[in-house]
């Protein structure tokens, strides 16, 4: 993994794990934003609504800059942090995993729960599949109509994905570039004249 790649899942993930009558349901799933994150954990106490417990962590970020774990009235430290741990150990980010918990009647310690959790978590995660995504710079090209062969012998070059394009009198194409190889590319746009660049 390099410094423009990350690690997330490709799609969501669940299982289930059992600990002494408590049972954990553990989901897994790739996200992109806070919102995104409160919708999932919304859906999933209104599921369950009568669990005891609705214990997660998640990370945003293509370094996994953003993060928060929740024990949800379980003892501190031993849900959410351990959920966390198993993001870390998989160098996993964009990802939100929660662990659904319902008590069995007897209780199991803190060492018991932070290995319950921990486990749960690790179950969901070896049941999904897990992708390499690319950070991307985006770029916004704006070039006259005489500029379009010199700008499209650029973009056959480099493969960036084009995100939308525009062709008329002035032409305008928004394209995403793997981070590492953007300098290459909007060195060879800046030479075309009649070419207008915004990087985002």
């Amino acid at each position: 993994m390099t410094s423009d790649s990350y690690h997330t899942l490709a799609g969501p993930a669940e299982a289930i794990y059992k600990e002494k009558s408590s049972k954990f349901l553990a989901y897994a799933y790739p996200v992109e934003s806070e919102e995104e994150i409160r919708t999932l954990l919304d859906a999933l106490r209104k599921k369950y609504y009568d669990a005891t417990h609705h214990c997660y962590a998640w990370r945003l970020g293509p370094h996994g800059e953003t993060f928060r774990t929740n024990d949800d009235g379980e003892p501190s430290g031993t849900a959410g942090k351990p959920i966390l741990g198993q993001l870390l150990s998989n160098e996993l980010v964009n990802c939100l995993i929660v662990v659904v918990r319902y008590f069995g009647g007897t209780k199991l310690g803190v060492s018991g729960l932070i290995g319950a959790y921990k486990e749960s978590a690790a179950e969901a995660i070896r049941a999904a599949e897990i992708v390499e995504r690319t950070v991307d710079t985006v770029v916004e090209v704006e070039f006259s109509y005489l500029a379009m062969n010199d700008v499209m012998r650029v973009v056959k070059e480099e493969q960036p994905r084009v995100l939308t394009q525009q062709f008329d009198n002035l032409c305008r194409m928004t394209l995403a570039i793997r981070q590492s190889l953007a300098g290459g590319m909007i060195g060879k746009l800046e030479k075309i004249g009649g070419v207008t660049l915004e990087v985002k």
